[in-house]
């Protein structure tokens, strides 16, 4: 009771205090007070001009008027899980770790397939894929294709078989892969003569076989020692075909690069020893090659000076001794860049190459490899935008042996390789190169290519079944998440053909002439419509135009052809 009264005394004397200092505030200190008087305590006098009125600014507005609807928003109701767990604070800051995302189409991100489809000319396609997926470390997978068909000419037949088994193997400090397959294909010489088709004639059958394999080491990219790079390759084959020629190669090769500074200290070097084996004869084609080069980079320039050392060993073994050096400078960063150079290399000819480009092919092939002996390039090459890709590069070749296809003088149906040798009066390609990628939309991407050649040779009339001109183009078209489109077109300009009219019976030298290939367009078309995420159906249209076109003499292409059927994603 005595502490409450206290309290109450010393709260009434503060309250009076501060009542008194705010009253002698107020005092008017312009007057003097009297002595004999109690002091007078007067309020100045305050004028008021005009009514406060509060004004808002224009910035501060708000120009709409307001809804008068009485609609109540959706309130969802809301759960929370509180964890009732006591959290530990560390000492100190650990180290954050990188949180893996989760994928954003994973219903259409697959990684294996496999397609089944059917057309005319007795088309049968199938293919499988199959894949480990997107595994940080390793990777592995296996694809099998077949692919046949049947023209209208007797012996006009096509068989495609694809397999291999392939695998990647990601390590600290560097990576390894290798795949290991077979391809096979076969025809026939179904060559279509005019004259003398009145003959029966069966054609005999052609067979391509090709066990391969190869594999590589590579230096992964490691921040605090990338100064150094390198990789070591191998690479092995058994090529035959079904007239007892065969061909056996295994090559290994291998860069090191040294980074000091702004240069760059290198050399590439490899061995490919092959065999060949025919019927009349067997011949060893070595090709060993030394590459050093100092790079000097920068942010935007690039200069590389070295030397090719190539050194052949066959029926006659040379060695030649090739400058290199090319160049490249942002004239426009990330816009336009000019490059060029010069350099001369060794080209090997085999027969898996010379087959693939042409199957017709007859016994006892004789095998020379072609020599780059200058090879002078320029160009431009950059990007406007993010949606427009060009390059663009002219380029003359000085060549010795470059390889031909010619028929055959007893069965034009076959053909021989022979070589222009370019010793006397020097072979020489120019031309130029083009290439471009237009991205029109998000749904549409369209790409195109252009090869432009002129030849002088030195001891052939023609570069024989060579075009002049070379236009190829593609696009694709995402109409929508089911439905996919896509083309192709390509143009072959008109080539020559050593012709030699099967009719007479030549004695002595043989009068050659030449025969003029015309040009060709084929255009491909293609539709995919996605049923469902896992199921799907295609079509595949060839040749719209229905050309039976000749990229070689005597032998006509299959006209239209279509295959369609399904498809199917796991």
């Amino acid at each position: 009771m005595i502490l409450k009264s206290s309290m109450l005394k010393y709260t009434f004397i503060i309250g009076f205090s501060v009542l008194s200092i705010n009253t002698f505030a107020q005092v008017d200190t312009t007057k003097t007070p009297d002595s004999n008087t109690q002091q007078a305590t007067t309020i100045e006098e305050v004028e008021v001009i005009r009514d406060y009125r509060p004004i808002l600014a224009d910035a501060v507005k708000i120009r709409r008027s307001p809804s008068l609807s009485d609609t109540r928003t959706f309130q969802p109701s809301l759960n929370y899980n509180i964890v009732d767990k006591r959290l530990n604070f560390p000492s100190g800051m650990g180290q954050l770790t990188i949180q893996e995302l989760q994928s954003g189409r994973p219903d259409i991100m697959t990684n294996n397939y496999a397609k089944l489809g059917i057309g005319n000319f007795n088309t049968i396609l199938g293919e499988v894929y199959v894949n480990t997926g997107t595994a940080d470390i390793y990777q592995a997978g296996f694809y099998a294709k077949h692919l046949g068909q049947k023209g209208d000419l007797e012996g006009q037949k096509f068989s495609e078989q694809n397999i291999g088994v392939f695998g990647k193997r990601i390590m600290d400090a560097f990576t390894l892969k290798g795949e290991v397959g077979y391809n096979r294909f076969g025809t026939a010489f179904y060559g279509y003569i005019p004259e003398t088709y009145a003959e029966a004639v069966t054609p005999e059958n052609q067979t391509f076989s090709d066990f391969y394999l190869s594999g590589e080491l590579l230096k992964n990219y490691d921040p605090q020692d990338d100064d150094v790079s390198y990789s070591l390759k191998a690479d092995a084959y058994l090529f035959s075909d079904a007239f007892n020629a065969k061909e056996n190669s295994f090559a290994i090769s291998g860069y090191l690069n040294k980074t000091i500074q702004a240069f760059n200290l290198g050399a590439n070097v490899s061995a490919d020893l092959t065999t060949v084996k025919a019927t009349d004869y067997s011949q060893q084609n070595n090709i060993v090659r030394l590459n050093p080069y100092i790079r000097f980079q920068g942010d935007n320039y690039k200069l590389t000076l070295g030397a090719n050392f190539v050194a052949e060993s066959n029926d006659t073994s040379r060695t030649n001794l090739f400058p290199f050096a090319d160049f490249e400078l942002d004239v426009v960063p990330q816009f336009a860049s000019i490059f060029g150079g010069v350099k001369g290399d060794v080209t090997k000819t085999s027969l898996r190459t010379l087959a693939q480009d042409n199957p017709f092919l007859n016994e006892n092939i004789n095998i020379n490899n072609m020599v780059d002996r200058l090879h002078i390039f320029a160009g431009v090459k950059g990007n406007l935008g993010a949606t427009f890709g060009y390059k663009a590069k002219f380029f003359y070749r000085k060549i010795e042996d470059m390889p031909l296809f010619v028929n055959n003088t007893s069965d034009p149906t076959r053909f021989d390789v022979i070589y222009d040798q370019g010793i006397d009066e020097a072979t020489s390609i120019s031309g130029f190169e083009g290439e471009i990628n237009v991205r029109v939309s998000q749904t549409v991407n369209i790409g195109g290519k252009i090869n432009l050649s002129e030849y002088k040779l030195s001891t052939e009339e023609e570069a024989w079944f060579m075009p002049a001109v070379r236009i190829s183009s593609d696009a694709r078209i995402n109409i929508s998440q089911k439905v996919f489109l896509t083309g192709e077109v390509f143009f072959n300009g008109e080539t020559s053909a050593r012709y030699l009219d099967p009719l007479i019976d030549y004695a002595g030298e043989i009068p050659y002439s030449v025969r003029k290939m015309p040009a060709f367009v084929n255009i491909n078309a293609g539709a995919e419509y996605r049923i469902t995420n896992q199921f799907g159906i295609f079509v595949q249209a060839n040749n719209l135009l229905n050309d039976t076109y000749q990229e070689y003499l005597y032998y006509p292409r299959l006209g239209f052809n279509v295959i369609g059927g399904l498809n199917y994603s796991f």
